[in-house]
């Protein structure tokens, strides 16, 4: 009879890799359908200010919006400096006309808190929670305004699908959506700014932000001035009035051509495959996999601890093995390991996060590659105890 338990019952080593081994959770994987050889309409050695230039990035900001169902009233443009540049954009051009709640929940919200409070010198009123954990929405005052992230990239939990924003707020919400837009169902009605890039969930190429404003924000943009300057490349409106260019194509600086049509590519791959419902099942149906290999197994878990706010893209492990005394170690030596077998890339947890593995689940990803890549960790997490066995 055999008394071992499933955490020290030796595990074979696989012999299919994933196809694709990237889960990485930025840059993300390409599309299946992706080639170089589809990029060579790029309007390349062209002014994107020329009418070919220009067509394209309208373009891609009108397939976004048809994607994503953007209401009707909305403005999305293309901004410099990807995510990080849209949300810094917003946050320097809106803020400071009404109190201010900032909620964070893992590294990049805390890093717009510092913006706010350190930078622009807010009297804000901040709610965080720590790595695995989520704020208590029920206390958020959202006739301030609230900066958010929808998901924690770094923490792999995000806001539940129960919580609904007040429709009859009188604050603005500002939302980084960045591991979300694509793969989450937003609720456009409920958001004012929301940010995101190309090379998240689209697998697109960094470097370009989206920002997408409500009436509300625009409507913010042209009554409130902001008390601090604004460098060039964060002006939004100009004589008090929104510059409508930058939401038409006419971006603030120079993009690059080649890195737009990688984006339309994604895009039409995205349209190909049945638009934002496909993409969501396809995150869904990645992260279900990943799901019930933790909960057939005892050494490893979820980082979200409530199932509700755990991501469907960057799913964020930790190892709970007792015998594990230096997780970081222990999770680095795991992820190496994958990484030398050419089972996975670049799935070690984020640097500020508490130790594990982190797999990007996002549309891009094959679910056929996710389920080849859960026996590669079970494997890994064997061998590396192993060799803590001999050590010992």
């Amino acid at each position: 009879m055999d008394t071992t338990t499933p955490a020290t019952r030796p595990v074979s080593k696989p012999v299919s890799v994933p196809a694709n081994p990237r889960f990485s959770s930025g840059p993300c994987a390409k599309p299946p359908s992706f080639s170089l050889e589809r990029l060579n309409d790029a309007a390349l050695g062209r002014s994107h200010r020329a009418a070919v230039g220009k067509a394209k990035l309208k373009l891609a900001i009108g397939k976004t919006a048809d994607i994503l169902g953007i209401p009707e009233g909305y403005r999305v443009g293309i901004v410099p400096a990807s995510d990080t540049g849209a949300v810094e954009m917003a946050m320097w051009n809106l803020l400071g006309a009404r109190p201010v709640e900032m909620l964070a929940w893992e590294s990049f919200g805390a890093g717009w808190v510092t913006d706010a409070v350190k930078q622009l010198k807010l009297d804000a009123t901040v709610r965080s929670a720590e790595y695995g954990r989520i704020v208590d929405f029920e206390e958020v005052d959202f006739d301030a305004d609230v900066v958010f992230t929808w998901n924690g990239t770094t923490s792999g939990v995000r806001v539940p699908d129960s919580f609904e924003i007040p429709k009859d707020r009188k604050g603005l919400t500002i939302c980084d959506a960045t591991s979300a837009a694509f793969a989450m169902d937003l609720p456009w009605d409920r958001l004012d700014v929301v940010t995101f890039s190309w090379q998240k969930v689209l697998g697109g190429e960094a470097a370009h932000g989206m920002l997408v404003l409500s009436p509300r924000a625009v409507e913010r943009l042209e009554s409130y001035t902001p008390p601090w300057p604004l460098p060039k490349i964060f002006r939004l409106t100009k004589g008090g009035k929104l510059i409508e260019g930058i939401f038409e194509g006419a971006t603030i600086n120079t993009p690059s051509m080649l890195a737009v049509e990688d984006y339309l590519q994604s895009l039409a791959w995205a349209e190909s495959i049945g638009g934002l419902p496909a993409l969501i099942g396809r995150a869904e149906a990645n992260t279900k996999i990943i799901n019930d290999f933790c909960a057939e197994r005892d050494w490893i878990a979820n980082l979200a601890e409530d199932p509700a706010t755990a991501s469907t893209t960057s799913v964020c492990l930790r190892f709970t093995d007792p015998r594990i005394a230096d997780g970081a170690a222990f999770a680095k030596a795991v992820a190496k390991r994958l990484e030398a077998e050419g089972a996975a890339y670049d799935i070690g947890g984020y640097r500020d996060a508490p130790p594990g593995l982190r797999v990007w689940c996002g549309g891009t990803v094959e679910t056929s590659d996710i389920a080849l890549l859960m026996p590669w960790i079970e494997w890994a997490y064997q061998t590396e105890i192993a060799a803590l066995s001999e050590a010992a």
